[in-house]
């Protein structure tokens, strides 16, 4: 593991044997030679031996499809989580609101369709436009720090050596790892570590609408169903019965990917979910009741 597949803003583990060291010599900033930002080669140089050259390159690029295949994975599953959980709420809080108004099943069925669809569009929507602004500023952020790093080297490496500074990297060797990051990937050195941005993770917003628009189909198709199957007198608690198994179901998921407690998760969101539930049957009822 080189020094870029540290986690950014943390110090590296003493005597650690990754820490490759460099001759410091003492130069002023003023004649350190411009770090190498992924500037293009001639054909010559293409096979060409080159001291710039590093077997860690062809690494450092395999580490980078791999942070960007798990970036993209944790993304889907998280916009999977979300979009389910909103499609459960969603369209379950709309079937039992005009439940409450009305028991004539062609209203909750054009009423549950109606806000299945609206909402896996407007969730799927919604991620992508998200998802695309953030894509968008770090590739301009990237971009950004590519110009300052080949108009202003020197300056540039102190402000790494502050960034490093300031996340408990010792004074006596916090100048050799900067130098040893700026010659290995001095642009990934700079994103990461001052930024907090990986390059290599810049995650598709195709890949995460599709996942919240399928999973929050798939999560509002359970109380459609079970509103629709069940008898008028049994449509409430039929409906709540499938949401807090679905919602219970989402909750120990959402808790496994987070790695966090799922008794808490999963109380969490069983109760927003019934209050929501319950709102809009309260709601809708009264309305009937007015109406009628």
């Amino acid at each position: 593991m080189s020094l870029l597949d540290m986690p950014p803003r943390r110090p590296p583990v003493a005597g650690s044997p990754d820490t490759p060291a460099a001759s410091h010599g003492g130069a002023p900033p003023a004649e350190r030679p411009a770090p190498s930002v992924g500037r293009a080669t001639g054909p010559a140089d293409a096979h060409a031996p080159s001291a710039d050259r590093d077997p860690r390159t062809s690494v450092s690029r395999d580490h980078s499809e791999d942070r960007t295949t798990r970036s993209d994975r944790i993304n889907q599953l998280r916009a999977g989580v979300l979009g389910a959980n909103d499609g459960i709420v969603s369209v379950a809080g709309l079937a039992v609101g005009v439940a409450g108004a009305t028991t004539d099943i062609r209203w909750l069925l054009i009423a549950g369709l109606a806000s299945l669809v609206a909402g896996a569009l407007s969730m799927a929507m919604g991620e992508y436009v998200s998802v695309s602004t953030q894509r968008d500023t770090d590739r301009a952020l990237i971009a950004r720090t590519r110009a300052d790093l080949a108009a202003d080297p020197a300056g540039e490496h102190r402000h790494l050596l502050a960034a490093l500074t300031e996340s408990g990297i010792p004074d006596d060797v916090v100048g050799e790892v900067a130098d040893s990051m700026e010659r290995h990937d001095a642009l990934t050195a700079h994103t990461r570590f001052r930024h907090g941005v990986e390059q290599g993770t810049v995650v598709s917003p195709l890949s995460a609408a599709l996942a919240s628009l399928l999973s929050f189909t798939l999560g509002g198709i359970i109380p459609l169903l079970a509103i629709l199957a069940s008898p008028p007198v049994l449509r409430l608690p039929a409906t709540l019965v499938a949401v807090v198994v679905a919602l219970a179901l989402l909750g120990v998921v959402s808790a496994r990917l987070g790695q966090a407690d799922a008794r808490t998760a999963t109380v969490r969101t069983i109760i927003g979910g019934v209050l929501a539930l319950l709102v809009t049957y309260g709601i809708g009822a009264a309305l009937g009741v007015a109406i009628g």
